[in-house]
C-alpha cells in the first residue's frame, strides 16, 4: 500500500518538468505580446508591401535535456481550414538562444546546422503577415520549442509534417502572439 508521503513524492516528481517548462520564456524587441505586427515583419507580395523581415527572438529557461530548438510562426486564422505556416526553423543547437532580426529572411544568417523548411508560401524562409483584405485581424503566433532531439525532416517538408515532429520531441514551448489586418 502506498503511503501518503510516497504519493506526495511521486506527484512532486511528475510536476517538476511542468515547473521547469514554465520557466521557458520567449522575448523580442520587435514583437510585443498582443500588439499589432510592425510593417517591417509584413509580407512583401500578395498585395502586401511590408519589409518581410523576420523578427528578433531570444529565449531563456530551457529545461534540462534540451538538445535543439525550433522556431515557428503560424496564423491559425487564415481562411484555409488548417491555418498558414509563415516560418519554420528546426535543428537550432542548444547553444543558440537568440535569432537576430532578418535571420530567417533572404540573405539572413542562421547557424549552419539550422534548417528552414517549406512554408505555406511554397518556399523556405520567413514569410510575413498578409491576411486577406477585409478579414478581421489575424493572430500570428511565434513559438520557440525546446527539443529532446534533432527534428528528422527535410527542407521540402510541409508545416504539418514539421509540427507533428515538434510535438513528439517537445520538452517545452514559449510563444508571443501578435495581430495584423488590412
Amino acid at each position: 500500500m502506498l503511503s501518503f508521503l510516497s504519493i506526495l513524492g511521486a506527484a512532486a516528481l511528475m510536476a517538476a518538468p511542468a515547473q521547469a517548462a514554465d520557466a521557458f520564456k520567449l522575448e523580442s524587441k520587435t514583437l510585443t505580446e498582443g500588439s499589432v505586427m510592425a510593417q517591417a515583419q509584413v509580407y512583401k507580395g500578395f498585395g502586401c508591401s511590408g519589409g518581410n523581415i523576420s523578427p528578433d527572438l531570444s529565449w531563456s529557461g530551457a529545461p534540462e535535456g534540451t538538445k535543439y530548438f525550433a522556431v515557428t510562426a503560424f496564423d491559425p486564422d487564415a481562411p484555409t481550414g488548417s491555418g498558414w505556416w509563415h516560418w519554420l526553423v528546426v535543428n537550432l543547437p542548444a547553444s543558440v538562444t537568440s535569432l537576430d532580426a532578418g535571420a530567417g529572411s533572404a540573405g539572413g544568417k542562421l547557424p549552419p546546422e539550422a534548417l528552414q523548411t517549406r512554408t505555406d508560401f511554397g518556399q523556405s524562409g520567413y514569410g510575413g503577415a498578409c491576411p486577406p483584405v477585409g478579414d478581421p485581424p489575424h493572430r500570428y503566433i511565434f513559438t520557440v520549442y525546446a527539443l529532446k532531439d534533432k527534428v528528422p525532416v527535410e527542407a521540402e517538408n510541409s508545416g504539418a509534417m514539421v509540427a507533428f515532429n515538434l510535438r513528439t520531441l517537445k520538452l517545452a514551448e514559449a510563444s508571443i502572439t501578435v495581430t495584423y489586418g488590412r
